[in-house]
């Protein structure tokens, strides 16, 4: 049965010792704030290095590409997972950075009980959970194993393509200014991909940095999205993470989950498209 996308760090407490639980704490160059503090029995997951294959030149997929699902099921497995492991992930950033990416892998390779902690590492400290600096021992090797990643995905030519039709929803969840073109802090370009609409990340955020109600996502995307089908919507970033925010909060808020564009801006200013601003 899948789960809520999503576990809040009182619930977490309560399920710690689980045998069947595997906690992943995903880090995007975030080894040392793993060493200084993590949650017990977490294992350290690196998404440059674990679930991102980067390219030599980023034209070619972006700055965090898919890996291969081979590389992908090495992981996996050598994490003890199983397709009964009851898995969550958490990062460092409110599941913002890796958290997410790293749930959209586990799902679209398959696996149903997968759940970020809402609000990430932070949240847990303030909750009590219980928190260590050793890395647990390393875990019998899984046997899970998939074929194709099952959550849709679109490349370059697709997006370029929706561009010009008017049935196709393209949205960048990147701040506002970086869409905007007033400032490009990461990639070699500054603005965003023609007709495509902005709806920062953030807003699927509350106050205290967890999420917002699903019942208010819901309504929020629901509005967001009036008159697409999820087919023809496309979400995308800087490099394929932060999207993955957005997409958690669609599942959470019961929505069906639309196209990841993977290479994101990081590849789409790269190749010679066209760019729009709004300076």
């Amino acid at each position: 049965m899948k789960a809520s996308p999503i576990i809040n760090a009182d619930e977490l407490a309560k399920i710690l010792k689980a045998p069947e639980l595997i906690i992943l704490h995903a880090g995007n160059n975030a080894r040392n704030i793993y060493d200084t503090q993590h949650i017990t029995n977490a294992y350290y997951l690196e998404l440059n290095t674990d679930f991102s294959e980067v390219p030599e030149d980023y034209k070619n997929g972006g700055r965090h590409p898919l890996p291969e699902i081979n590389d992908f099921i090495k992981i996996i497995q050598k994490l003890g997972i199983t397709q009964d492991s009851y898995i969550v992930i958490y990062d460092d950033k409110n599941a913002a950075n890796a958290a997410a990416r790293l749930w959209w892998m586990l799902r679209a390779a398959g696996l149903e009980k997968v759940q970020v902690l809402n609000g990430g590492l932070q949240a847990a400290i303030n909750y009590g959970v219980q928190t260590d600096t050793q890395a647990p021992l390393v875990p019998a090797s899984g046997d899970y194993t998939f074929t194709d990643w099952q959550f849709p995905t679109v490349n370059i030519q697709e997006v370029e393509q929706a561009t010009l039709q008017k049935d196709k929803l393209i949205i960048d969840v990147r701040e506002t200014p970086r869409y905007n073109g007033e400032t490009e802090p990461i990639d070699a370009i500054a603005g965003h991909i023609p007709n495509a609409q902005n709806a920062p990340f953030a807003n699927n955020l509350a106050k205290d940095g967890t999420y917002k109600d699903p019942e208010e996502l819901k309504q929020y995307f629901s509005e967001l999205f009036s008159g697409y089908k999820p087919e023809n919507i496309i979400i995308h970033c800087g490099s394929g993470v932060t999207a993955c925010h957005t997409l958690l909060a669609i599942d959470y808020a019961g929505l069906n989950i639309p196209n990841l564009y993977v290479g994101s801006w990081s590849e789409w200013s790269r190749n010679n498209k066209l760019i729009a601003t709004n300076e």
